[in-house]
């Protein structure tokens, strides 16, 4: 679970407010129980941190007092920076910092606490400016040529002071640092692994000695994300998608945020979320299309993933009964039997998303019976091939066995590796120096550095799957577990459970082949 830090002093919109009582002390009389947005958001992150670290200037700790966890008082910003740089030093969990003026979704939370990224913001971009045709207007100036600057426009109550491009915040300002182009807003969660701790507190600490450079309007999540980017650390972003998330500073935007939190179905967000987005072609467009109302409809009647999984296995097997009788109606109902094997294997992981209902058991029970019900099927089709006189076919089920046996170890051999590289580090500049040029021009070089060779290759092959046909192509190609038991049902439906084999031989050959390479080439990059 992640360590909470709530940033009741944000130098940029809650100073700006002119308001007595503390934004985060505002009441919510349309939420049940009229909670205050303090109280609200102390509820939703009690199963995350039920003792979080508050950090809060003395005139408004009133409104923070009474709550579980620590608070800390200060009384500019050097003290903010100090404080959060000595509340995330030592921390062995990963940190969870957001504004204690936060209204925001559960489901946004966990979306962003679940991520795999070193470190992830919520961003917002600013709205490309558009002609009178409707056309974006392209600046005349090419961001190559463009100086950096410290822009006054806002959004959102925020300064725009951050260029993001590609997922990853490239440049953060401030009154000090001038950023080039800025184009987006950190908005304010931000997620961060513990291996990072230390960098943010040195980040913290050195911003709090230039605390006489930076302005009231600089907002104190924003800088501590530019202590990170200046210190090298790759920062993600994500956007509020289908999910809502505002700071609240005066008693109006408070109602109007409340009224429009109320717009949004994050019961439907979240089951779309329970749906895995990198899922290959047969799974997105011929299963994940209605199971995740199944998964649904499980999660609501108690159902938990492993016994959906236990129904994912009695299906495989009673598919493997069917095809030992060699008869067409038997490899017909297979065929049947073994897509709705699937269908529950995906509704499993997806009930595990959906109620939150994870476990070591189920993810053993998962990646370990998906291989047994292939595996009994292949049997299934090697004894109807015999009985129904088709002939010997255990050379070709065994061959099948042993190419599905090699692609695995091939995945996880090299998943196992790759998490243990160390991600290639990012440049880093001084946080005295006020623009961000030597940034960018290390960055670029970067670039050009890592574009020669089998890297290039490998990014034209990434660029590529911008296509939408390459794209399914590429996750057709690896011959992926929907594909593998789609190819079973149809094939064996039509056909006999000797072409089945040989589908699956030639097609289990390419996707390890392509595999192989794929592994070779990054692992030699």
């Amino acid at each position: 679970m992640p360590r909470v830090v709530l940033l009741g002093s944000s130098p940029g919109p809650d100073a700006a407010s002119g308001q007595s009582t503390p934004s985060a002390a505002l009441t919510l009389p349309a939420l049940p129980g009229c909670p205050t947005v303090i109280g609200k958001l102390h509820g939703q992150l009690a199963s995350l941190d039920p003792a979080p670290v508050t950090i809060a200037r003395s005139g408004d700790a009133s409104a923070y007092r009474g709550f579980p966890g620590r608070l800390v008082e200060t009384s500019d910003l050097a003290g903010d920076l100090r404080a959060v740089a000595d509340a995330v030093e030592h921390a062995t969990e990963n940190l969870l910092i957001l504004p204690a003026n936060s209204l925001i979704h559960d489901e946004l939370i966990y979306q962003i606490t679940k991520s795999k990224r070193g470190a992830l913001a919520l961003i917002t971009k600013e709205p490309r400016e558009e002609d009178e045709n409707g056309d974006t207007i392209v600046p005349d100036v090419p961001i190559d040529e463009a100086q950096p600057e410290i822009g006054d426009r806002t959004l959102e109550g925020l300064p725009v002071r951050v260029r993001a491009s590609k997922s990853r915040v490239i440049s953060v300002g401030s009154a000090y640092h001038a950023v080039t182009r800025p184009n987006s807003v950190l908005l304010g969660p931000l997620h961060l692994h513990h291996k990072h701790a230390v960098t943010l507190a040195e980040a913290a600490r050195e911003l709090a000695d230039m605390a006489h450079l930076l302005g009231p309007e600089d907002d104190l999540l924003q800088l501590l994300v530019l202590g990170l980017v200046r210190r090298g650390v790759s920062v993600g972003t994500r956007g509020r998608r289908d999910l809502f998330f505002r700071r609240l500073n005066t008693r109006e935007q408070a109602d109007e945020a409340v009224a429009e939190m109320s717009t949004f179905n994050e019961d439907k967000a979240r089951l779309n979320n329970a749906v895995k987005g990198a899922d290959g072609f047969f799974t997105t467009y011929f299963v994940s299309t209605y199971s995740r109302f199944i998964a649904r409809w499980a999660a609501r009647r108690g159902l938990t993933p492993n016994q959906v999984t236990l129904i994912s296995i009695a299906l495989g097997v009673a598919a493997a009964a069917c095809f030992a009788t060699g008869a067409r109606p038997g490899m017909v109902a297979g065929g049947i039997l073994i897509y709705f094997a699937f269908v529950f294997d995906c509704v499993d992981g997806q009930v595990a998303r959906y109620a939150r209902k994870f476990g070591v058991l189920g993810a053993w029970l998962d990646a370990t019976f998906d291989r047994f019900k292939e595996y009994v099927v292949f049997a299934g089709l090697a004894v109807g091939a015999a009985v129904s006189g088709v002939g010997d076919v255990w050379t070709l089920a065994l061959a099948a066995l042993g190419m599905q046996s090699i692609k695995h170890l091939l995945d996880f051999s090299f998943g196992a590796a790759n998490r243990r590289k160390p991600p290639s580090p990012l440049p880093s500049v001084s946080l005295a120096i006020s623009a961000d040029t030597d940034l960018r021009a290390a960055l670029e070089q970067r670039k050009v550095a890592r574009s020669g060779g089998i890297r290039g290759l490998l990014k034209m092959w990434s660029k590529a799957g911008r296509n939408r046909a390459v794209h399914w192509a590429r996750k057709m190609i690896v011959f992926p577990i929907g594909e593998r038991f789609a190819a079973i049902a149809i094939v064996s439906a039509f056909f006999d459970a000797r072409v089945t084999f040989i589908t699956l031989i030639i097609w289990g050959g390419i996707a390890t082949a392509y595999s192989l390479t794929g592994r070779l080439m990054r692992s030699l990059a």
